[in-house]
């Protein structure tokens, strides 16, 4: 005697039954997790990634002997907030020879140009060997005490 089973049942046999489809309620939840998730990552990028931005250009270095280079560069901030910039002099090899941190305090909208926002800053960097170029490495903005 030979049993016959639909595919069907044969593959829920196998496999277990279908999963059913969501609900309209369930779908409607998952829908506001996402958006409101959506919405805390968009808020997350706007104004809560940490302090505001600080940019810098370098305007000229001169290499002054075999222990100071001296790095000109200007510094974009809020004029109420105090940054600090990390310079460093290269040798030839790309080696860091010499390293310093500059701290640029707040300033007047009469300071600089920009309306405050932008100084110009100079750095003398004391060197362990000769340097053949200058650069600020990075700023940041000092957290408010």
């Amino acid at each position: 005697m030979t049993v016959s089973h639909s595919p069907t049942s044969s593959l829920a046999n196998r496999y277990g039954d279908p999963k059913r489809a969501l609900s309209r309620r369930g779908k409607i939840i998952l829908w506001t997790t996402v958006a409101l998730l959506s919405l805390a990552f968009v808020t997350w990028l706007a104004i809560g990634r940490g302090p505001t931005a600080v940019s810098n250009s370098v305007v000229s270095f001169s290499v002054t002997d075999a222990t100071q280079t001296e790095l000109d560069f200007q510094v974009t901030k809020d004029p109420s907030a105090t940054a600090q910039c990390a310079a460093k002099a290269l040798d030839e090899a790309y080696a860091v020879v010499g390293w310093d941190v500059i701290t640029i305090g707040p300033n007047g909208s009469d300071v600089g140009s920009n309306s405050g926002k932008t100084t110009a800053q100079r750095a003398m960097i004391h060197t362990d060997t000769l340097a053949v170029s200058a650069v600020v490495d990075s700023c940041w903005i000092v957290p408010a005490k």
